[in-house]
């Protein structure tokens, strides 16, 4: 199994939309990968709770059965729309894959 987690945090505004309403459309955009791509089979997103300034805004933890699916899910079109929307309104990203 591989687990892909990956976090981002969000300009104040951006693509004409605040950060509230573009943190809500990521992580609709985001949930809803899950019913488009096959290979996901677990996937969740959080958004932040945490008032630290060392804190991230929104949080993806995904599943995947092994590496083939988690780049099927990098290369699916519906995916890389998603991360062209991202692109327009986040400030930074961290990621991390591993198996288990």
């Amino acid at each position: 199994m591989v687990k892909h987690i990956v976090m981002w945090t969000f300009k104040d505004h951006a693509d004409g939309r605040g950060k509230d309403e573009n943190l809500k459309l990521a992580a609709q955009m985001l949930a809803g990968l899950k019913d488009k791509i096959d290979t996901v089979r677990f996937l969740e997103v959080g958004q932040n709770i945490n008032p630290s300034d060392a804190a991230y805004d929104l949080a993806l933890y995904s599943e995947f059965d092994d590496q083939a699916g988690l780049d099927i899910y990098q290369k699916h079109p519906e995916h890389l729309k998603t991360v062209g929307f991202l692109g327009k309104v986040r400030n930074q990203r961290v990621v991390v894959d591993y198996k288990v």
